[in-house]
């Protein structure tokens, strides 16, 4: 910092056009360049010459100028020269168009957009260029399941049709499970539940029960009540049931009513529909004869009713109900779904059924 302070005390002197900003270099330039000129002026004034050994001298002082000039503008600072590049373009700009600075923004974002999707069609053709890996299929259903699913779908036949002895006794085979397992029936109907007259329900009574115990509350006036103890009901009254619905106590899994009393019921709709214990007329919960629907309800009686794909899903017993009480509730089922085929239906009214236990691969079978 000392030197370049005497530098610029000697160019002060000197009357040099030079500040803190030019660098220790240029500076001596400039103080060399000065003095060169002032050399040949005390030559022309200290010893006599002649005429062409001034020219000579003149030229020599002025071709040392130049050349000192030269290495003077290498050796300036890129910013220098930056900071007068950027001021000879900002006085170029206009005011508006294309050469505004506005304009001139908008003309270097479109070319770096332009060559973005250059080099992204690049990306693209080199990723199809390189050779693709090969997809793995999906498994299938089957291999997807249990090993115990697996194993007990190896004794059945995908595309046979099998008799309904034959597949109950290969349900009981293959069922899985550590509990009683459910044999469970799956029939596919050729209806549109969407038209009233094909949306099939109905209710059976299976010979050989359920193997569920129910609990039966029925709705009635006193001496309706008494019958409904008498056939086996869990609990039968009037407005003390009411009460117990109304503080949602709903320990029963069937309710029966006489249809006088189904008006109190109403506001307890709420309540009772979404758990399925709402009495029903087409499920025979509504009747004057609760004697009967409560013998039907304790001896196994079921409703079944196809759901929006036109299939019905049905249960027909326990594994350890054995083969032959099993066929004779399979066959109870599928009697009662035939009896209520619509007239409407023209051809096949089943297209397909299958018996299954629980968790248990299904098994095709006639009908």
């Amino acid at each position: 910092m000392a030197k370049k302070a005497e530098l610029l005390k000697e160019a002060k002197k000197l009357k040099l056009d030079v500040s803190e900003k030019n660098k220790i270099a240029e500076i001596e330039a400039a103080i060399k360049k000065s003095k060169a000129k002032e050399e040949p002026a005390r030559q022309t004034t200290d010893t006599p010459f002649n005429t062409d050994e001034k020219v000579d001298i003149t030229k020599a002082a002025i071709d040392s100028a130049q050349q000192e000039a030269d290495v003077i503008a290498e050796k300036r600072s890129p910013d220098i020269v930056s900071d007068q590049a950027d001021r000879t373009q900002t006085q170029q700009l206009a005011k508006a168009g294309k050469r505004s600075e506005k304009g001139l923004k908008e003309t270097e974002a479109r070319q770096e957009k332009i060559e973005h999707q250059k080099h992204r069609e690049e990306t693209t053709d080199e990723a199809e260029s390189k050779p693709k890996q090969p997809i793995k299929p999906p498994r299938s259903r089957i291999e997807r399941r249990g090993k115990k699913y697996r194993e007990a779908a190896k004794a059945i036949e995908r595309n046979k049709l099998y008799s309904l002895p034959e597949a109950i006794d290969l349900a009981i085979k293959s069922a899985t499970t550590k509990f009683d397992s459910t044999i469970e029936l799956h029939v596919r109907l050729n209806v549109d539940p969407k038209q009233a007259d094909q949306n099939i329900r109905d209710n059976v009574v299976l010979p050989a029960g359920t193997g569920k115990t129910l609990r039966v509350a029925v709705l009635a006036e006193e001496d309706d009540a008494k019958k409904a103890l008498k056939a086996g009901a869990d609990k039968a009254g009037n407005e003390d049931l009411l009460a117990e619905i109304a503080k949602e106590q709903l320990d029963f899994d069937v309710l029966i009513a006489t249809p006088n009393l189904m008006v109190k019921l109403a506001k307890h709709a709420r309540v009772l529909g979404p758990r399925g214990l709402m009495p029903n007329p087409k499920s025979g919960t509504v009747t004057a004869d609760v004697t009967k629907a409560v013998e039907q309800s304790k001896a196994g009686k079921i409703e079944y009713r196809v759901d929006s794909t036109g299939i019905i899903h049905a249960g027909a017993g326990k594994v350890s109900f054995g083969a032959q009480k099993l066929q004779t509730n399979l066959e109870a089922v599928l009697d009662s779904i035939k009896q209520n085929k619509p007239s409407s239906i023209k051809g096949a009214f089943i297209n397909s059924a299958y018996v299954t236990t629980t968790m248990g691969p299904s098994i095709k079978i006639q009908t």
